[in-house]
């Protein structure tokens, strides 16, 4: 009976297909890819070549898989915690940490290999910096030490633009460094708004997110002043030169429409915590449709 038990635990703690794939967050991944095609189409001024845009996001694509991976695994006990996460593959024992940490390996180095055979060694370089930044310096250490985790940690989730870019040109542009810094300030707001949501998930897991150290206001007023920053950083495309007219239209929109649920937020009651989740739903909408935005003014400039 007892050996019927562990080999069905066994068999359990090995997880299915969608427990893998779960771990990766496929969703946060394809965002960071769409952020790296734009990087990549914008690097050169006419249309490219498909091969290396595959082997360019597929490595990237593995790299940053991996980082969510070695991020499920680090916060298991965490994400027990919390009810956004709890169910998650590690945390409820689907998978084992040993299981999922090879399978966070075996994305690494095939997407490592990839890119610095396929693509270049800069960019294979700095892919794995990144994931190095997320999953061990940001996830492991700053999490759990600073509530400026996100703030500081976040360069590593704001590369894939600049990823993008040097897969097609082998170096490094300020215009690639623009995008990058667009990703760096729209996190704060946009992680702000969902640790608002969950602040009593955060303050049980003893997580030291912002709404947990310095209270609700401040951190409503954080998620303003950056979406005020992050608006007039969006400037500075059409202001350079790098994009034109349809951008300029599109940007402003956005940027308005994010000011309005940030002011939003700042107004509405600290007990009222359901305008936190409209206002993080929409920031990722706002990043998005921005980068497609940057991807239809590239191909058809417009000026104004």
């Amino acid at each position: 009976m007892a050996k019927s038990a562990a080999l069905s635990q066994s068999t359990h703690s090995q997880g299915s297909w969608r427990d893998y794939y779960e771990m990766t967050k496929p969703n946060v991944v394809l965002l960071l890819l769409l952020t790296a095609l734009v990087g990549m189409c914008l690097s050169t001024p006419g249309w490219l070549a498909w091969q290396p845009i595959i082997a360019g996001l597929a490595g990237i694509g593995a790299l940053s898989a991996a980082a969510a991976v070695i991020n499920h695994v680090a916060d298991r006990q965490i994400d027990a915690k919390m009810a956004r996460t709890y169910h998650r593959p590690v945390s409820k024992g689907k998978v084992s940490p040993v299981k999922a940490l090879s399978f966070a390996a075996a994305l690494a180095v095939a997407g490592y290999i990839l890119l610095d055979q396929a693509v270049n060694r800069l960019t294979a370089l700095l892919t794995l910096a990144s994931l190095v930044g997320y999953a061990f310096i940001y996830t492991v250490y700053l999490k759990r030490a600073t509530p400026q985790n996100i703030v500081i940690g976040g360069l590593a989730g704001a590369a894939p633009p600049l990823l993008g870019w040097t897969a097609m040109t082998g170096e490094i542009h300020p215009h690639a460094l623009l995008l990058v810094l667009i990703v760096f300030t729209w996190t704060p707001p946009h992680f702000w708004a969902l640790a608002i949501h969950r602040h009593k998930d955060y303050a049980r897991a003893k997580v030291p997110m912002l709404p947990v150290t310095h209270g609700i206001a401040y951190t409503k007023t954080s998620v303003l002043l950056y979406t005020l920053l992050l608006s007039l950083i969006c400037l500075l495309p059409y202001l350079v030169g790098m994009s034109h007219g349809i951008y300029l239209l599109g940007s402003t929109a956005l940027n308005a429409g994010f000011l309005y649920y940030a002011v939003k937020l700042k107004l509405a009651p600290d007990s009222e915590t359901k305008i936190a989740m409209t206002t993080f739903k929409f920031s990722i909408l706002h990043l998005m449709v921005l980068f497609v935005v940057l991807l239809i003014d590239h191909y058809i400039p417009v000026s104004l």
